[in-house]
């Protein structure tokens, strides 16, 4: 028993909460819906740092910034706090301040506001059932 207690243990439980993963990190402050997501963000260069791009392993610093491309906006955000844990939207915008620059913000509103959903009007475009009937009624055809 004296040789195990004697074995210098290495493990320190602060010194492993000062590290965090760049995917994990965007999960938590929930720029992507899942960390899967955000490692292959990482891993197809989406995510970078400084101009180059960064592997999803890379431990973030508080004070780093990262350009960050997701499905609807081109993010520039600088680390303000280590999130480990997903949390609340207004709980998570405290640990970063987005950076992107007000032109690019105005062309995602623009393009948001320019978007198509694809539903029509009610009662125009394609023919109802019984306009249906009553076409097929007009030209004559029959099932």
């Amino acid at each position: 028993m004296a040789y195990l207690s004697s074995k210098k243990n290495n493990f320190d439980p602060m010194a492993e909460k000062d590290k965090l993963r760049i995917d994990k990190y965007l999960w938590s402050i929930r720029l992507f819906k899942t960390r899967t997501m955000a490692a292959a963000a990482c891993d197809t260069g989406k995510v970078r740092q400084n101009g180059t791009s960064v592997k999803a392993s890379k431990n973030v610093a508080v004070g780093d910034e990262y350009e960050v491309k997701t499905e609807t906006k081109k993010w520039i955000i600088k680390v303000t706090g280590l999130l480990h844990n997903r949390v609340a939207y207004p709980e998570a915008i405290k640990y970063y301040i987005d950076l992107t620059p007000q032109e690019e913000v105005e062309r995602m509103n623009f393009q948001a506001a320019s978007f198509h959903t694809g539903k029509r009007k009610s009662k125009i475009g394609r023919p109802t059932k019984k306009q249906r009937r009553e076409l097929d009624d007009f030209f004559g055809e029959e099932d």
